[in-house]
């Protein structure tokens, strides 16, 4: 790219150096031309009057005025006969034109002038003066030198400006190369400079971005994929239960605990399609969650899991309760991974509830005896009593919702917006509602901040390290 550049530029300045010199080149050979044509008409005139007297009285004068240089000087009678000087010994068509009737344009001879001896207005001589054209080009051979010189100058001028302009443009392309390739190589830490070119810089930041979505991207998908084996290891688990118990008691497995494994594969499998849509934020095609056929599964498949454990689930659902603005596949997802944090690192029975928060959310309670999970774990994969939650948490605010958490007691609360069909006319009309703006739950921890742009089917873009302890 360079040398192209550089080519173009000196091109350009070749042409306009060509444009303007050979036409000064020319004119100044015509004027030196002209000049000297006039210097030699000066020379005969004088030369003509110098012999006039002596030519008028039959006389041949002895010698003519000198020249100047190599300009030569002859004198010829009215009949073209070279009477004394320097010239051809008759006379040439400069001379005929003179002696003749001066009919017709003169002959062009270009340092010749021929200039007539009169007398009483009869022609009785020429002067004939004449320049050799090398003496005249010779004189311009120092000027023309000059202008080659400052040609060369104008040149090498362009050459040295363009290598500049040239390196100038190109460094912020290569930077740009660069860190194309840095980013085909899964290097997403590009953090290109201003270089004062518009155009560049808006490629550097186009660049730029489109590092910082597929660093999203890249993270967000590790992390999903760390977070997604917690959810298929719960039914992965309750199955394995299940199996064992049959094994150890063959004969007396029946058809509803037949029934009963197969739904659980059911459950996996269902859980592994919605994760896989989830985690590639495709707009989901389950129906908006009916809260009450969940906890309904819920709590059938937790039941038997916590008694093994001699702790007890208590669901209690108000008699009327509006649809959430949620899609189904999210809320169960959620909803999971709290119950599977309450079973791990809670004590004691785990309470599940649901109440209605004004007019424009639903909170789902999931509270137990633990110790509670820090509001730390809603973001940091790491901290091992919050497991899923960094999952749950963009889950909920992918649907507009919002999940926190409190320690006194353990508490971890879900917030989801009403759907609209189901509120009051009313309030549609008169209070529209902020799909991400809910009512102080009492007691709820002040959750981490999240990015407020985050609409449903966007989940939230911030990168979430994957570790051992995200489901």
């Amino acid at each position: 790219m360079r040398s192209r550049i550089v080519a173009l530029a000196v091109t350009a300045a070749a042409f306009a150096v060509a444009l303007f010199g050979i036409p000064l080149v020319v004119g100044l050979a015509e004027f030196a031309v002209a000049e000297e044509r006039s210097s030699l008409q000066r020379l005969a005139g004088f030369a003509a009057r110098t012999v006039q007297e002596d030519m008028t009285d039959d006389l041949v004068p002895r010698r003519l005025p000198d020249g100047p240089g190599e300009a030569a000087i002859a004198l010829y009678d009215d009949e073209g006969t070279l009477l004394l000087g320097d010239g051809p010994a008759h006379g040439d068509g400069p001379v005929e034109y003179v002696l003749g009737d001066r009919t017709g344009p003169p002959p062009v001879e270009d340092l010749t002038v021929a200039v007539p001896v009169s007398d009483t207005g009869d022609v009785i001589g020429v002067v004939r003066t004449s320049t050799p054209p090398s003496q005249v080009y010779g004189a311009l051979v120092p000027i023309w030198l000059g202008m080659a010189g400052l040609a060369a100058v104008v040149l090498v001028s362009a050459w040295l400006l363009a290598r500049r302009l040239a390196i100038r443009l190109s460094r912020p392309l290569e930077r740009l190369v660069d860190d194309a390739g840095r980013l085909g190589d899964g290097d997403f830490g590009i953090t290109p400079d201003s270089t004062g070119i518009a155009e560049t810089d808006r490629a550097s930041a186009a660049l730029s971005r489109t590092a910082r979505r597929l660093d999203d991207l890249v993270a967000r998908e590790r992390a999903f994929s760390a977070e997604a084996s917690h959810q298929l290891r719960t039914p992965l688990a309750g199955l394995r239960l299940r199996l064992e118990s049959a094994l150890d008691r063959p004969e007396r497995m029946t058809t509803a605990e037949i029934a009963d494994g197969l739904g659980s594969i059911d459950r996996l499998e269902r859980t592994i399609d919605e994760l896989l849509a989830l985690a590639r934020e495709r707009q989901t095609t389950s129906a908006p969650a009916d809260l009450s056929a969940l906890l309904a599964e819920f709590d059938e498949e937790w039941r038997s899991r916590l008694a093994l454990e001699n702790r007890r689930i208590s669901i209690r659902l108000p008699d009327s309760l509006p649809r959430p603005d949620a899609s189904s596949a999210a809320v169960r997802q959620i909803i999971g991974v709290l119950l599977d944090n309450a079973y791990f690192h809670g004590a004691g029975a785990v309470s599940v509830s649901v109440h209605e928060l004004g007019e424009s959310a639903i909170a789902v309670e999931i509270s137990d005896d633990g110790p509670g999970v820090p509001t730390a774990a809603l973001t940091d994969g790491h901290i091992g009593n919050g497991m899923g939650l960094p999952l749950a948490r963009r889950l909920a605010e992918s649907e507009g919702g919002r999940l926190t958490v409190g320690t006194v007691p353990s508490t971890m609360t879900l917030l989801l917006p009403v759907a609209t069909e189901t509120r009051s006319p009313a309030h549609r009309d008169n209070e529209p509602v902020n799909r991400l703006s809910f009512p102080q739950v009492p007691g709820e921890a002040v959750e981490p901040q999240h990015h407020p742009d985050s609409g449903r089917g966007e989940p939230s873009t911030e990168p979430a390290v994957p570790s051992r302890h995200q489901g």
